[in-house]
């Protein structure tokens, strides 16, 4: 048992950083939040419904794993589309590329996503986020990863505008969060093992 015990709510407007050791279940936690993975025990609501059934949550549910979920055989913008369609989002050519310029990769736009280094790869996944509208929910494993300083300022911003207008964050990373600018409540996973 990765932990027990553990009673967690993210309410609009709220930032909620999942922190612990290697090993402690973070990613297997934000996969149970996202209704990828079923609890042992326990339940996951949303509005008071279990995800899995909860008929708004996918359509409100952005999730960003480990891996950046990138085809490497197309272009940014093919990947980017492609990821966009796939979850029902706004994948026009104008929001396309309003989305890769605010991550500063314009210039790479019809670049095959593997000639892109780690961190333009995620910078990529994460412009998924640029192009949402709604206070919908962002589940993002490890979303600093590979990231140089200008695309973390980048990413900072983009969470404090996200929480700003309502919108929810349940996020993990190593990194030290900037605290004075996003004001995450933090969860130790370590106490609940």
């Amino acid at each position: 048992m990765l932990f027990k015990g553990l009673d967690l709510a993210i309410e609009a407007g709220q930032m909620v950083w999942v922190r612990g050791q290697n090993g402690r279940g973070k990613t297997s936690l934000l996969r149970l939040v996202a209704g990828l993975s079923t609890p042992e025990d326990g339940q996951v609501l949303w509005g008071g419904v279990p995800v899995r059934r909860a008929p708004d949550f996918c359509h409100q549910l952005v999730f960003i794993g480990h891996t950046n979920a990138l085809k490497e055989d197309l272009t940014v913008t093919e990947a980017l589309e492609f990821l966009l369609r796939l979850h029902g989002r706004n994948h026009s050519s104008t929001v396309l590329q309003a989305g890769l310029e605010r991550m500063g990769l314009q210039s790479r736009r019809s670049a095959m996503v593997r000639t892109l280094s780690q961190g333009q790869q995620r910078r990529v996944a994460l412009t998924r986020l640029v192009v949402e509208e709604t206070p919908s929910t962002w589940i993002l494993d490890e979303p600093f990863d590979s990231l140089d300083v200008q695309g973390v300022e980048r990413l900072n911003t983009l969470l404090s505008e996200h929480v700003k207008r309502g919108g929810r964050v349940l996020l993990t990373s190593h990194q030290n969060l900037n605290t004075t600018v996003l004001a995450p409540r933090e969860v130790n996973l370590d106490g609940y093992c």
